[in-house]
């Protein structure tokens, strides 16, 4: 009939993606979880002073003064001295810069190594899948410590060569912790690409001849951020743990390097006289990691679909 309008199968096939959630909605789920909401205050405060603590208190952290050795918190040095008299508020702020960059490189080396995993094992549908999978249950099975200081024993003096001391340890301890930690990563978004790979407004995009790249990149990837989001902050904490167990055995950043587990190891031997010297470090890190491991959580209540806004 002239006057019924019938729909062609192309404008049935075109179903548009399901629309992302507001950053209003994401925000409201977010602020319900309380601990959630304080630790980004708490996680907040901890970079603000590590970034902006060296103009707030400007000691140098090589600063000797034997006469103020192993001292306690005082309104001279508000965290106490180490067994050189060195300012330990001076040292924390500057290795705290070191601990968190290193947590957060890393947690970038991961996310992306794992993403783009996941992301090839997810949309392949013959022989790259099950390949990618066995080489990361391979990298699973694989004692991580152990390998860790394999790897630094092989290559520290020729990353020291070619970046320096600090750089080079840098660059070594972000791409040896980054490239163990992004396995779990690497499952999640496989997982995630397989359940939104059938979903309709995928199937609507194929049929109209949409490239896997933009499959990828439009419909697939930003429907599946939000539990990589989540995972990303584990591997944050994940990072600054595995920093601070290097640093403490005295194999990661060298002893006049003041990261929080090099302050951790130097403290060891003198817990009895001086408990400060560790008590400090020791929270900042507990503080950091249960802070990002609370977001983490917020994070996973406010990017669930299945929750009622």
């Amino acid at each position: 009939m002239a006057g019924s309008t019938l729909a062609s199968p192309t404008a049935e096939a075109a179903a548009p993606a399901p629309p992302a959630v507001s950053g209003r909605d994401t925000w409201r789920r977010f602020r319900r979880h309380r601990l959630a909401v304080v630790s980004v205050g708490v996680l907040g405060f901890l970079v603000l002073a590590v970034v902006l603590g060296g103009w707030g208190w400007p000691v140098a952290i090589d600063e000797i003064d034997f006469a103020a050795t192993l001292q306690g918190p005082s309104w001279a040095h508000p965290l106490g001295t180490d067994d050189l008299g060195q300012d330990l508020l001076a040292r924390m702020i500057y290795g705290g810069r070191i601990s968190l960059a290193v947590g957060f490189a890393a947690m970038i080396v991961a996310t992306v190594v794992g993403v783009v995993v996941g992301a090839l094992a997810g949309m392949s549908r013959r022989f790259l899948d099950p390949f990618l999978m066995w080489l990361t249950d391979l990298f699973l099975s694989l004692p991580q410590l152990p390998l860790l200081l394999l790897i630094i024993y092989l290559f520290r003096d020729q990353l020291k060569q070619a970046f320096g001391v600090e750089g080079g340890v840098f660059v070594m301890i972000v791409a040896v912790i980054g490239g163990l930690r992004w396995m779990p990563v690497a499952r999640l978004v496989r997982a995630q690409f397989l359940s939104l790979r059938e979903k309709e407004f995928v199937e609507a995009a194929r049929s109209q001849g949409a490239t896997a790249w933009h499959l990828v990149t439009r419909h697939i990837l930003p429907n599946a951020i939000g539990p990589v989001i989540v995972a990303a902050t584990i591997e944050v904490s994940s990072a600054i743990i595995a920093e601070s167990t290097l640093s403490f055995l005295g194999l990661g950043f060298p002893p006049d390097i003041p990261t929080w587990g090099r302050l951790l190891y130097d403290a060891k031997d003198h817990l009895d006289v001086a408990p400060h010297w560790a008590l400090f470090p020791g929270a900042a890190i507990f503080l950091t990691v249960l802070s990002i491991n609370f977001i983490g959580d917020g994070l996973r209540d406010a990017l669930d679909p299945r929750r009622v806004l």
